[in-house]
């Protein structure tokens, strides 16, 4: 009796795991998308890499962002990717890539962002150049404030020693 119900569990096993892996096999390819830098200036270069074996053999990413651009495949595995140069005239906001892999597409929703304009990388994201009016009265009221307050100090601990 045990024999015939561990018989019976794994046919049905084997029946469930060979109906699955065709449908599986055929939702394979392309699995991923990932776009990199994620938030991007227009004009700039992103790169788009794709998962699966399929795009090993050539295929392409579209957004309206950038122009369609062809994947290249990287040795050793399943993924193909390309660098996309982002259009002068897009306009700010999230955009979609779609990748076109052996007669199969893939789209990511919103896979990266565009900006506006880039970021004034080492200068903090300052737009002024030196310190204001503003900048150097606080700092001076600041440094005002250390000079009275070391003085008052300076000038207690001197009348506590005559004691």
């Amino acid at each position: 009796m045990r024999t015939t119900r561990a018989l019976a569990v794994a046919a049905a096993a084997g029946a469930v795991v060979g109906l699955a892996a065709p449908t599986a096999s055929a939702w394979a390819d392309p699995t991923n998308i990932v776009a990199m830098p994620s938030v991007i200036p227009k004009g700039g270069h992103l790169t788009v890499t794709v998962d699966g074996s399929s795009c090993q053999s050539g295929g392409k990413v579209t957004s309206p962002a950038f122009p369609d651009t062809n994947l290249q495949s990287i040795p050793g595995g399943s993924t193909a990717s390309a660098t996309a140069v982002v259009h002068a005239n897009a306009q700010p906001g999230a955009y979609d890539i779609t990748a076109h892999c052996g007669g199969k597409t893939l789209t990511r929703p919103s896979a990266f962002t565009v900006i506006h304009g880039g970021v004034r990388g080492g200068v903090g994201g300052s737009t002024t150049d030196g310190a204001t009016r503003t900048d150097m009265a606080i700092g001076g009221a600041l440094v005002a404030a250390a000079v009275i307050g070391g003085g008052v100090f300076w000038m207690r601990r001197r009348t506590e020693n005559r004691i």
